[in-house]
């Protein structure tokens, strides 16, 4: 949470209540105050904080990003930054006003169905015709589809960047101390696994090392999953049909594995309470010798873990083959973001002309930065200033609501960052994803599904430590099933089979 911002939220709040009868929680009380002739030319956008803090004198619409914008657009847009523990809540309570921001910028896709089928937010059609080319240009059809209703636009897409997240790092000079080859198959991760928490691969002549670690709700265990060719939370394809990946039989199978590896003492004692900070501290101290990484931990832990350790050699691994061949990772959504106008702006062609400059002429220094400032091209390469950089993060904020995938440019903004194989990761994930086969927007049976994935999880993990049987995961399977679970698989292959008679192979 964005301290700052609470802080004044609180005060907001407080000053409401012992002066006039304003309303704490209605838009207008977060809008800038304007001269009244100028009122009607102001762009209200509601963005998400996303964590990150302005320098000192600077907040969401004071700072030169924001300048920029109004600079190279012309546009008199001014930002809003609801707290981000109540972010979706405020999104609602703006669309029950009279007076609704000119744009918000949402997460949920369920939100966004709710509102697009009610009406409640204006087709984009005809405004991206005329306004929206660098949006047309750069948004991919795919993505496009995802937010279209009954044969109109209702949101303008921002993009994961990144199309996979986990890949697995395992300790190089462990394997060389205890003479083992880097694992490939489930059964040599199994023995590498096994080595490393009983075989002393630190030499320090205690058993003080762990074998595999997870975190808390089966975090980091995609490439086990994978080891069986299903993922948790995704639908994949079975028989020319669509079926829920964290119940497949193989899923069961994965949970088998995991299962055995706790019993035998392979598999971290404390997974079901690891967070990302113990994990984290765990790989520093040098007590973990393999786990499925982010792609992104060679310059955070795994650096770490360098820098006190100079003898620590991490390498990439093969992800582990399963018996059936079968290996890989989630594959994140493509879409991470959505951009609406609500019904009742006067303003959505400038809301389309600010987000076609975030995908055209300013995408480039709200995702890297400044040039001369925050980085410069020597030799035809980007150099960081990293002490700019972080004080510069912000201007995430703004570059999020049109988030692109840009392959040059994220390699050279990725490069820049430091020799920790960044790019590589992503790549080598690209080549080993299990992609999810439900691309469409929530079905309606989905949001009255009673039982949710972190249900799931709960009781994965219950079966894994042995508090309840291998076999109550059939159990678990049917409960999904009668909490709704039917229905949603019903409406998923509905919409299945319709990408099928429409975009015949």
């Amino acid at each position: 949470m964005n301290r700052a911002l609470w802080l004044k939220t609180s005060i907001l709040f407080v000053v409401c209540l012992i002066t006039t009868s304003c309303d704490p929680f209605s838009f207008s009380s977060f809008a800038p105050r304007q001269d009244k002739g100028a009122a009607d030319q102001v762009i209200q956008v509601v963005i998400n904080d996303l964590g990150l803090e302005f320098p000192d004198g600077m907040n969401e619409n004071q700072n030169p990003y924001v300048e920029e914008i109004r600079a190279r657009t012309n546009l008199n847009v001014q930002f809003v930054l609801p707290l981000a523990s109540v972010y979706e809540e405020k999104l609602n309570v703006y669309m029950s006003q009279e007076k609704r921001p000119d744009m918000l910028h949402v997460y949920n896709p369920v939100w966004l169905d709710r509102y697009m089928k009610a009406g409640e937010l204006i087709p984009l059609d005809d405004l991206l015709k005329e306004h929206g080319q660098e949006l047309l240009k750069k948004i991919p059809k795919e993505a496009w589809k995802q937010v279209t209703y009954e044969g109109h636009i209702y949101a303008i897409p921002s993009l994961h960047e990144i199309k996979g997240v986990e890949l697995m790092y395992a300790r190089n000079d462990w394997l060389d101390r205890l003479g083992l080859k880097p694992p490939t198959t489930l059964e040599e991760y199994a023995e590498v696994i096994r080595a490393f928490k009983e075989d002393d691969p630190d030499g320090n002549g205690l058993q003080d090392t762990t074998g595999l670690i997870l975190t808390e709700n089966l975090g980091r265990s995609a490439p086990f999953f994978g080891a069986f060719g299903t993922q948790l939370d995704s639908w994949i394809v079975r028989d020319g049909r669509l079926a829920y990946g964290s119940l497949v039989p193989e899923a069961k199978e994965a949970i088998a594995f995991l299962r055995k590896l706790y019993q035998e003492q392979l598999l971290d004692q404390e997974f079901p309470l690891n967070r990302h900070r113990n994990l984290e501290s765990k790989v520093v101290e040098g007590t973990v010798g393999l786990f499925s990484a982010a792609w992104y931990d060679t310059r955070g832990m795994i650096a770490e873990s360098k820098r006190r350790n100079p003898h620590a050699e991490w390498i990439v691994l093969n992800y582990p083959t399963g018996p059936d061949g079968a290996n890989g990772v989630y594959s994140e959504d493509l879409i991470r973001g959505y951009n609406v106008i609500p019904t009742g702006t006067k303003r959505a062609a400038e809301v389309i002309q600010l987000l076609n400059y975030i995908a055209g002429d300013g995408a480039k220094v709200l995702k890297l930065g400044f040039e001369n400032q925050v980085w410069q091209m020597i030799d035809g390469k980007i150099k960081t200033n990293f002490e700019e950089h972080d004080k510069h993060l912000y201007r995430g904020i703004y570059q999020s609501l049109v988030n692109l995938q840009d392959p040059v440019l994220d390699k050279q903004r990725l490069d820049s960052l430091g020799n920790y194989q960044l790019h590589d990761n992503l790549k080598y994930i690209e080549q080993h994803l299990i992609l999810n086969a439900f691309q469409g927007m929530p079905t309606p049976a989905m949001n009255r599904l009673s039982m949710k994935p972190m249900d799931l999880y709960e009781r994965f993990v219950r079966i894994i430590v042995g508090v309840d049987a291998l076999d109550a995961f059939d159990q678990v399977a049917e409960e999904w099933l009668d909490s709704g679970g039917r229905e949603v698989t019903r409406e998923v292959n509905a919409w299945y089979r319709q990408q099928q008679w429409t975009n015949p192979k």
